[in-house]
């Protein structure tokens, strides 16, 4: 599995050869780094751990920077690992080595890892798709957004568990799957997906094939 750490630039459209506009997303995404090589004699399994997104080293510490010191690279705000890391040519993956956006090829289908935007806490209506009471008569006062009946009563007293009520909505971990590369620009360390992904604007993401 190969993959890459990015950060999401945002949307913009494509005109395909067909005269259609495409909704894309723009992933930025710079050289990152091979900063461990996991095995299974050490760690018990076999990975490749990647790094992305420099920091200062006073704001780092000096365990991490000692790890990225071994790799060779300056220390960095994300890592990711990915197990059966090869690529095309099924080339043996280095510690310090880069990974770039070269990895993928226009026209194939990836995945994205991310953090959705948080919503903050949200009634049932937009975090579950009710409908709400609908008809506002028959003394229906204020009720319009309302969850109606959860169908507790003195049996069972309680409120089961994953009753679908209001609350804090978005702020999760996402994967969308299935999205084409579009476009791949390897002088920017740019990939154009179709569609979109989880997060906010310079949000990181992780995609992978």
């Amino acid at each position: 599995m190969l993959g890459i750490i990015g950060k999401k630039v945002g949307m913009t459209s494509v005109f395909s050869e067909e005269g259609k506009n495409i909704p894309c997303t723009v992933i930025k995404a710079e050289p990152n780094v091979v900063s461990q090589l996991k095995s299974i004699d050490n760690d018990g399994y076999r990975a490749v751990q990647i790094a992305f997104d420099d920091v200062k080293e006073k704001n780092t510490n000096k365990a991490q920077v000692g790890h990225f010191a071994k790799a060779g690279a300056a220390p960095k705000r994300r890592i990711h690992e990915f197990k059966d890391f090869r690529d095309d040519s099924d080339h043996e993956i280095k510690l310090g080595e880069e990974v770039t956006v070269e990895i993928f090829n226009e026209g194939e289908f990836v995945d994205v890892i991310a953090n959705s935007k948080g919503k903050g806490f949200q009634g049932v209506v937009r975090r579950h798709g009710f409908a709400g009471v609908g008809d506002a008569t028959h003394g229906q006062h204020n009720r319009l957004r309302a969850p109606g009946s959860i169908g507790a009563a003195s049996f069972p007293a309680r409120v089961f568990k994953g009753m679908r009520m209001a609350g804090r909505m978005g702020g999760k971990r996402v994967k969308t799957m299935n999205l084409q590369v579009v476009k791949v620009i390897a002088e920017e360390n740019l990939i154009v997906l179709k569609g979109s992904v989880p997060g906010h604007k310079g949000a990181y993401v992780i995609v992978e094939k």
